[in-house]
């Protein structure tokens, strides 16, 4: 999991005062988004993609909405947002009560959190109490060292520097599994197939698409269009698209 899911709001006050609005037409949804966390949203060949984005695109299409996006960094998504530059921030954020004090969010879309990832054929993990007594790899300073710490410590901690070297060590067999982000450990295996991710999670975290509180109508029309989109399918192909990991052998 990347350290900008974990910054900190700040001069929240500031942002209720004195900004001039900026009103969207009926007819445009403007989304703000930090487009550099892949699976969830990223550019790929010049072009923004990925889970998040194609569910926006979704929810705008089933609103009669045409979708607008914004970049920005993700320290600036909620300050952005409460100062109306944009109508909605989507950017794989986090459900928080911190943040709840200043926005509101959508019913949850989708649920994060940690999870283990195993060599394909590996038969000895099937659930997360199988790690007991594994060597599991972890990055340095992420919640998975502390989590493994404080719920597993049955568990050998081989700590790494980088993501890639976390994943190097299961493919050689240096390290029985490693833990990592949900978004993270399905892209990897999206990309570069030889592992599985464990149904089972370690923890879960749900993301929201964040709204103003004076847009409460708009909230309801997002929630409203994503149930639809659950309901017709749509949303599951979109999930199937970014979240199947290859079946083990």
């Amino acid at each position: 999991m990347t350290p900008r899911r974990h910054i900190l709001l700040a001069s929240m006050a500031a942002l209720a005062l004195g900004h001039a609005s900026v009103h969207a037409q009926d007819n445009v949804l403007r989304v703000g988004t930090d487009a550099t966390f892949p699976p969830m949203e990223f550019v790929e060949n010049g072009k923004r993609t990925g889970f998040d984005v194609e569910l926006v695109e979704a929810v705008g299409k089933a609103l009669g909405k045409r979708v607008e996006w914004v970049d920005i960094d993700f320290k600036g998504l909620i300050p952005g947002l409460m100062s109306r530059r944009f109508d909605m921030a989507v950017s794989a954020i986090y459900i928080t009560d911190e943040r709840r004090k200043v926005v509101d969010f959508t019913e949850p879309y989708y649920a994060g959190g940690l999870v283990a990832m195993v060599k394909d054929g590996n038969t000895s993990i099937q659930k997360i109490a199988d790690l007991d007594g594994k060597k599991v790899t972890v990055q340095v300073g992420t919640k998975s060292v502390g989590f493994l710490t404080q719920n597993h410590p049955k568990v050998q901690r081989v700590e790494v520097e980088k993501n890639q070297e976390m994943f190097n060590l299961v493919d050689i067999g240096r390290a029985d599994a490693a833990v990592t982000g949900k978004p993270a450990a399905y892209q990897y295996t999206r990309m570069r197939p030889g592992l599985r991710v464990l149904q089972e999670q370690l923890t879960t975290e749900e993301y929201g698409m964040a709204l103003r509180k004076d847009t409460p109508e708009l909230t309801r029309a997002v929630n409203g269009a994503i149930a639809r989109l659950k309901a017709d399918g749509t949303y599951a192909a979109i999930e199937k698209k970014w979240f199947s990991a290859p079946a083990a052998k």
